[in-house]
């Protein structure tokens, strides 16, 4: 399993390694005990948060992650929140880059469903998402120095194969000593952690789709999207509510311009979605082309 995670991580070999993954859930060889090395494989597989849209990909990280659902009970709590949010990406994000109107309309419906679910945003939940996006962006450069360092004093990769015991030993010491309010506090704050996550994931999933808006047939089922979104925006931060009022202002003149029988751009004003994409996955976001298929849009009428 170590052998898939490493390779697992590399696009061109994404592949043939997420494949064998799925070969052990299959097999049956995700159980209890071997849980945390298949959740290796997974959150290697998720270690760029865009890669899960590459063209070349889309279909191997849909097909792995809903396999992956068949573990969920040999794993944590967290992992299986984790795997929740991944899924939202590799599997719900990616049915929108599909030419299927009724794939597209479930996916716009899970999403939909997601947004209903979440608690309503306080002002803790803005200061905890700008104190994570740098903490982020921090573990990042940290993470680039330590390569650049392993590099140096490890070029063969000799002590990745070298069995370590102090963390399991660490471990679980510090498990001994866990009181019943220090687990309280962690659970809490893994909550926390989900749901930022879980907006995190929304906002990837409303920027794929308006960027599919000049497809004709899409454009009701965005629009809907859309407003829902806007309905709820109590439930995001306040840095994704003022990417949503834009998304939301942006919809509403294409609805007028089709209204009035002019021309529609097929064009939603995603920049601050992308903004907060560049944000969170901590990279340059890449330029997505959306996938062929079209209609003869018989139906115009708002449905909102």
């Amino acid at each position: 399993m170590q052998k898939i995670a490493s390779h697992i991580k590399n696009t061109s070999k994404f592949s043939k390694a997420s494949k064998l993954a799925m070969q052990l859930i299959q097999a049956g060889s995700v159980k209890p005990a071997t849980g945390d090395h298949f959740f290796a494989i997974l959150e290697a597989a998720m270690s760029s948060l865009t890669a899960c849209h590459e063209p070349s990909v889309r279909a191997d990280y849909h097909e792995l992650f809903t396999a992956a659902q068949d573990t969920i009970e040999c794993l944590s709590m967290k992992q299986q929140n984790m795997i929740t949010t991944w899924t939202m990406r590799a599997v719900v994000a990616n049915d929108l880059f599909t030419d299927d109107s009724f794939v597209f309309s479930k996916s716009t419906g899970r999403i939909k469903e997601t947004i209903s679910n979440l608690p309503v945003a306080t002002k803790d939940d803005d200061g905890e998402e700008a104190a994570a996006l740098i903490e982020k962006t921090e573990a990042v450069n940290e993470e680039a120095a330590q390569t650049d360092n392993k590099e140096e004093s490890d070029p063969f990769g000799l002590d990745d194969l070298i069995p370590s015991t102090s963390k399991k030993d660490d471990r679980s010491k510090g498990k001994r000593f866990t009181s019943t309010k220090a687990r309280k506090g962690q659970e809490e704050e893994e909550t926390k952690r989900f749901l930022r996550s879980q907006r995190e994931a929304l906002i990837s999933c409303l920027e794929i789709a308006a960027n599919r808006y000049k497809t004709p047939w899409c454009q009701t089922s965005i629009d809907i999207l859309v407003k829902h979104a806007f309905d709820n925006i109590s439930r995001f931060t306040s840095r994704q509510r003022d990417a949503i009022e834009k998304l939301w202002a942006s919809v509403r003149e294409q609805q007028v311009r089709r209204k009035q029988g002019k021309s529609v751009s097929g064009k939603l004003d995603v920049n601050a979605f992308e903004h907060l994409q560049e944000k969170y996955a901590n990279e340059k976001i890449s330029i997505r082309r959306a996938v062929g298929g079209s209609g003869d849009r018989k139906c115009q009428q708002w449905l909102g």
